[in-house]
């Protein structure tokens, strides 16, 4: 899957596909998996603790207020759909290391 199918830019900021590994060593992004952003998160997937490092991670990673970046999709999932407000396309493939 290209990366314009992995990223979008909308009228409210960027959409983009992530597939969460919960449990891990430590919280980031760790590549393209299956056709989304692999995000590593420390948190175990129970009682929303891993949507909620989900949130946090990307808010650090991307210079945005946690309450800019919203789970439109997959809550219970690993593969999950994430609106970034305000977001620039182009900033964000280069924060997160998508090509272009």
């Amino acid at each position: 899957m290209s990366a314009s199918n992995i990223i979008q830019q909308d009228k409210e900021g960027v959409t983009l596909w992530v597939r969460v590994v919960p449990r891990s060593s430590r919280n980031g992004v760790s590549g393209i998996i299956e056709g989304a952003v692999k995000i590593n998160l420390t948190a175990p997937p129970v009682d929303g603790a891993a949507n909620e490092a989900l949130q946090e991670t990307l808010a650090k990673l991307c210079g945005l207020h946690k309450r800019d970046v919203t789970i439109l999709s997959g809550h219970t999932a690993r593969q999950k759909r994430v609106l970034l407000h305000g977001a620039k396309l182009e900033q964000i493939k280069k924060t997160l290391g998508l090509p272009d």
